[in-house]
């Protein structure tokens, strides 16, 4: 059967309107996922725990601090210079001891950062795992909109022109910057200079969580 022109415009049409569906965009909320898992619930309440006793344990030591001050205040009249300096000595080496403890408590990087990594990080694994896995093929990219900002979990390398926007800008991709001579190829897809493509799909680092981080202790 031969095709009239109208046709042919309605099957292309047809085509591409199926092409873009296939390529669709969609979002999770995370702070609702984790919200939902009972491991997650079990976890927090775990690193609380465990914030509790570590703060319990930096306010005994400035709890000490306060009263070795307020005794030195009180008897520092009767007190030689030597005695004073003894004692002042030993209340800010006590301080000393308490900031470096607060610090690796609570520090960057931290017991409780540690701990904190240690029970929620492989519930986030999973969580990124099933994302991937409900992206398939069907997805070329899946925000997050239960952070802080609206970040991308997943996205299909497929899809990524870095390498065509430096074929534009006329530096040959893959080459550390080098200008590329030829004539950038127009808007073809361009050599990606031995970097695999092959349609597979690249996960995001997750980002901080927003709602989903806890709370930090005082």
């Amino acid at each position: 059967m031969k095709l009239t022109l109208p046709l042919i415009v309605l099957v292309q049409a047809l085509f591409l309107a199926t092409s873009v569906q296939a390529q669709r965009i969609a979002f999770v909320n995370t702070k609702y996922i984790l919200e939902n898992m009972p491991e997650y619930q079990s976890a927090q309440d775990e690193l609380n725990r465990w914030s509790t006793q570590w703060q319990a344990e930096v306010d005994e030591r400035y709890d000490q601090i306060k009263r070795m001050r307020d005794a030195y205040n009180a008897e520092a009249i009767l007190l030689t210079e030597e005695m004073k300096r003894s004692r002042l000595d030993e209340i800010q080496r006590r301080e000393q001891e308490a900031r470096e403890l607060q610090k690796k408590r609570f520090g960057v990087e931290g017991d409780l950062f540690t701990k904190r990594q240690e029970l929620i990080q492989p519930i986030q694994d999973r969580i990124y795992d099933a994302i991937k896995e409900v992206a398939g093929t069907s997805y070329v990219a899946i925000f997050d909109i239960g952070g802080q900002s609206n970040s991308i979990l997943f996205a299909s390398e497929k899809y990524d022109k870095s390498d065509s926007v430096l074929r534009k800008l006329g530096i040959r991709p893959g080459r550390g910057g080098d200008r590329d001579d030829d004539d950038g190829g127009g808007d073809e897809e361009p050599d990606m200079g031995g970097r695999d493509t092959g349609g597979s799909d690249t996960q995001r680092e997750p980002p901080s969580r927003g709602g989903t981080d806890l709370a930090k202790p005082r």
